[in-house]
């Protein structure tokens, strides 16, 4: 690496605790809770953005260096947008929406 400088773990895919939501992994955290019909697994997965836990999923992932997420970037045939953000699938403008009310 040019600058070497060290991507934080957080990145990386770990074993989460995530459930199913709108066909999204959704981390269980005490901020967002798996409703009733909505079963809690333990899965590999990774962040492709690091933001609010309620509105950002995550992917499934067994990328744990910068080489590996690399190459599962490249791989990627979705965006970002329309495989992580949650908000999205609240309305089309959902995230646009929340920075008018101040939420970021």
């Amino acid at each position: 690496a040019e600058y070497d400088i060290e991507l934080p773990s957080i990145y990386y895919a770990h074993r989460r605790r995530v459930f199913r939501r709108d066909g999204m992994w959704m981390a269980e955290s005490p901020f967002l809770q798996p409703a009733t019909d909505e079963p809690v697994s333990e899965q590999m997965v990774r962040f492709r953005t690091v933001g609010d836990a309620t509105c950002t999923a995550a992917i499934e992932s067994t990328a744990t260096s910068i080489e590996q997420v690399i190459a599962e970037t490249a791989a990627a045939r979705i965006t970002e947008r329309g495989a992580t953000r949650a908000d999205d699938r609240i309305s089309e403008a959902g995230m646009e929406d929340r920075k008018k009310q101040g939420y970021f």
